[in-house]
């Protein structure tokens, strides 16, 4: 058998150049995801920054700890505690201790980099930052700036005044700085989360647990989460120190989605191309059953073919991946995807997994086909007929009605169970993939109805040609189906993907714009927020009723097991707050919100208004709150609302104005700008607000897309045109006899080209359909959630895959045709 197979694959090479190809491809891709991953797994510790040169560093409590019956809870705070003053003065005793601080320095009339952040001179050594020029600050108004922007003896207007730059020092790349002196930066930021202690680090944890027991024997416990960072753990003393580990997640589920996604319509070409293969020789197969070869023979020569193509297509598979991953790793590091340190390793065990999913990607792909192949009947030796007859199985009818039906009830289950689900990436990247594969299987049965359909106007104009469209499409039904099954993925992939995308994106902002009624909203330009003085000057505007709010988080223990983190919004005035918004409450009232309770959504696990919950808020503190209402769930983004008074010294980050009767909007407009200019803060429409405050998808996301449609859009591309000159041979002869019953070269060849795009018409009608069921799920989901935003199909994208479609198929299938034609002539 196998020296069959190989005497096939030398005399029908072009049948097996378009699995070939897939799966060289995506063997190439699964081993650079593959490097790229174990790459990510084995990724060094980022170093300290700025406080590399520090011997040791003290750093308030910055995780909550929450006992439970199976083990303590963790989570990140979300703001850092101070260290108490009773750990500065035991710390004192031991050596120099310098407070650190950070606060962010804006350049007015764009003169700076953005960016800047604000620290005091004396934590610059730590760095260590060196002077190249001029001296250290002394003053108040002085200041030594890092980076070439600004020479000694220059003014700079900030929003923290008019500041002399007196020195220079060489920027470390992880930060723009701007150092004041020790007395200035206590006054600009007077709270500090973190010291550099010049001390043993043994003598300095002994001081530090000294400390907090003391304070527990006096009922002050607020020093019991203080860390003692040295070595590479210093590194949880620079402004966010988990970026790495969150790019390297991005990057990893990226490249695991192409990888899938590669792996997914692999088998799919493969399968459609040995399928579409052993119909085209069943009088071949007749022949060998004829000539004795048994049904196991048959299917082992199919299986020998496609093993033969895996190993040599998986080979060099690996050959492309080893050359592929170093430019593609630099282009992911130079797009901003993954850390700027990040390489590959010298890792081969991606290589392994790659070849062998390789070939058993070529022998899945090929498996059905061989069954068909082994049920050729000696009698298909004297087949002549170009009808397809019986062309959708029994087990494929079966397989094709179980995945359809599986993918039903699953979305059926999911919106009567948990329909925010649906709103996940890896839910709606994986479910398009069961209907797809569900309408592949049973194309024949649905292609010659719709074909008809399609072509019936066609038809019916004067000539033949419309006919004879009709009638070639509709009674090849293989072939029909297996050019029409590639197109089929990459619409539906399409529409599915950016559409889910373009859906949630326009849902997420519907509820920004309906939760949002305030006339104005003035933002603060950086984390700082509004300081007091500016929050006195809004509420001198007259005609106007500002809503102040911060920024926080709470977290909540739910089952017992779980302590979950939500997003929070602290609000000064909750009377003000039901003014400026309009949140989606399902059950109480905003109004009646307080210090002591707390408005959440249904997605907690205790959302029955009047009942009390155990929180913690952003910097750990424990509060038992009453529920005072409770908002839908929507999208996800509801989170939560407090009061000021629990918003753990949160800065006020946004203003919420409303319009009192009978005031000027234009006039309160120019009183809010007033008010807002000289801290940096800018006001807008609350209209205009919305709209640029409405969450969109990340970059990661939107590139990851991308990567798995341009991929699926290649694989059609191959897959397309490898079927298309596989049929080329045996429509020879059918467009010979056009030519004997009088047509001239072009019109055979205009019946070739329209036969082409009918058939990617065909898939195309059959992806749209299944990416419109997979939105009208998301459409539900949403709908069940609150939130009555349509579903959007991306029709520009989807037309621009089906045009690219439709030129690949007219152009493979009548360069052939008029070669053949030309011959003919000759």
């Amino acid at each position: 058998m196998l020296t069959v197979a190989l005497c096939t694959l030398r005399t029908r090479w072009v049948t097996f150049t378009g699995s070939f190809v897939a799966l060289a491809l995506g063997v190439a891709l699964l081993a650079v995801t593959g490097r790229a991953l174990a790459a990510s797994l084995d990724s060094p510790e980022r170093a300290p920054e700025r406080f590399a040169a520090a011997p040791v560093v003290v750093r308030g409590q910055d995780t909550l700890r929450v006992p439970t019956p199976s083990g303590d809870r963790t989570a990140e705070q979300a703001r850092v505690r101070p260290v108490p003053a009773a750990v500065v003065a035991r710390l004192e005793r031991l050596g120099t201790v310098v407070e650190d601080r950070s606060f962010p320095v804006r350049v007015r009339g764009g003169g700076g980099p953005g960016g800047l952040v604000g620290h005091p001179w004396s934590s610059a050594a730590f760095a260590p930052y060196r002077l190249d020029a001029g001296r250290a600050p002394r003053a108040a108004d002085e200041v030594v700036v890092t980076g070439g922007w600004a020479a000694p003896g220059e003014r700079v207007r900030t929003d923290r005044g008019t500041l002399r730059v007196v020195g220079t020092v060489p920027g470390l790349g992880f930060e723009d700085a701007v150092f004041f002196t020790d007395a200035r930066a206590a006054d600009l930021a007077p709270l500090s989360v973190q010291l550099a202690v010049d001390a043993e680090a043994s003598a300095v944890r002994d001081a530090v647990r000294d400390a907090v027991r003391e304070a527990v024997r006096d009922g002050v416990p607020d020093g019991a989460g203080v860390r003692v960072l040295t070595g590479a753990e210093r590194r949880y003393a620079d402004a966010d120190p988990h970026r790495d580990e969150e790019a390297l997640t991005a990057l990893n589920a990226l490249f695991g989605t192409a990888g899938g996604v590669s792996a997914f319509v692999s088998v799919f070409v493969v399968s459609s191309t040995f399928a579409f293969a052993v119909a085209q020789r069943r009088r071949e197969f007749g022949l060998l059953r004829t000539a004795g070869a048994t049904p196991g023979q048959l299917r082992r020569t199919v299986l020998a073919e496609a093993a033969v193509v895996g190993v040599l297509a998986s080979g060099t598979g690996c050959v492309l991946g080893a050359y592929a991953a170093p430019p593609l790793t630099r282009r992911v590091v130079g797009e901003g995807l993954a850390p700027a340190w990040f390489t590959l390793g010298d890792h081969t065990w991606p290589y392994h997994l790659a070849f062998w999913t390789g070939l058993l990607v070529a022998l899945c792909g090929a498996a059905a086909a061989s069954w068909r192949a082994g049920r050729t009947g000696p009698v298909e030796a004297l087949r002549e007929a170009a009808a397809d007859a019986g062309a959708t199985t029994r087990g494929r009818w079966l397989s094709g009605l179980a995945l359809l039906l599986t993918a039903l009830v699953t979305l059926v289950l999911a919106l009567a169970s948990d329909p925010g689900d649906l709103l996940h990436r890896k839910t709606y990247v994986t479910r398009p993939m069961l209907l797809i594969t569900a309408t592949a299987l049973l194309a024949p049965v649905v292609v010659r109805p719709l074909t008809r359909l399609l072509t019936r106007l066609p038809a019916r104009l004067p000539g033949a040609t419309g006919l004879l469209v009709r009638e070639n499409a509709a009674t090849g039904v293989r072939r029909t189906a297996a050019l029409a099954a590639p197109v089929l993925v990459t619409v539906a992939l399409t529409g599915s993907l950016l559409g889910a995308v373009a859906t949630l994106d326009g849902a997420k902002a519907a509820e920004t714009r309906a939760r949002t009624t305030a006339a104005f909203v003035a933002a603060a330009p950086s984390d700082a927020g509004f300081d007091p003085a500016t929050l006195d000057r809004l509420r001198a505007v007259p005609g106007a009723r500002i809503s102040p709010s911060a920024a926080g988080e709470v977290y909540v223990l739910e089952d017992g097991v779980a302590l979950v983190r939500s997003e929070a919004r602290a609000v000064g005035d909750p009377g003000a707050l039901a003014a400026t918004s309009r949140l989606p409450v399902a059950e109480g009232r905003v109004a009646d919100l307080d210090d002591r309770s707390i408005i959440v959504n249904e997605e907690w696990r205790e959302h029955t208004v009047g009942r009390s919950v155990r929180i913690w808020l952003g910097d750990g503190t424990e509060r038992v709150l009453r529920i005072a209402a409770v908002m839908d769930t929507g999208t996800g983004d509801n989170g939560v609302y407090v009061t000021a008074a629990n918003a753990a010294g949160a800065p006020v980050d946004r203003v919420d104005v409303a319009l009192a009767d009978g005031a000027d909007p234009d006039a309160v407009a120019a009183g809010l700008r007033a008010a807002v200019a000289p801290s940096g803060g800018w006001v807008s429409s609350g209209h205009a607000w919305a709209d640029a405050a409405s969450p969109g998808s990340e970059g990661a996301t939107r590139a990851g897309l991308l990567l798995v449609l341009g991929i699926a859009l290649l694989y059609t591309g191959i897959s397309v045109v490898n079927t298309v000159l596989m049929a080329a041979p045996a429509r020879a002869r059918e467009q010979a006899v056009l030519r004997l019953a009088g047509a001239t070269d072009g019109q055979v060849l205009r019946v070739v080209a329209a036969e082409s795009l009918t058939v990617v018409a065909v898939g195309t009608v059959l992806g749209l359909a299944v990416a419109g069921l997979d939105l009208a799920g998301m459409w539900a989901a949403l709908a069940l959630l609150s939130v009555p935003a349509p579903p959007v199909m991306p029709w520009a994208a989807a037309g621009t895959v089906a045009g690219v479609c439709a030129v690949l198929a007219a152009t493979a299938s009548v360069v052939p045709a008029a070669m053949a034609l030309r011959r003919h002539a000759g």
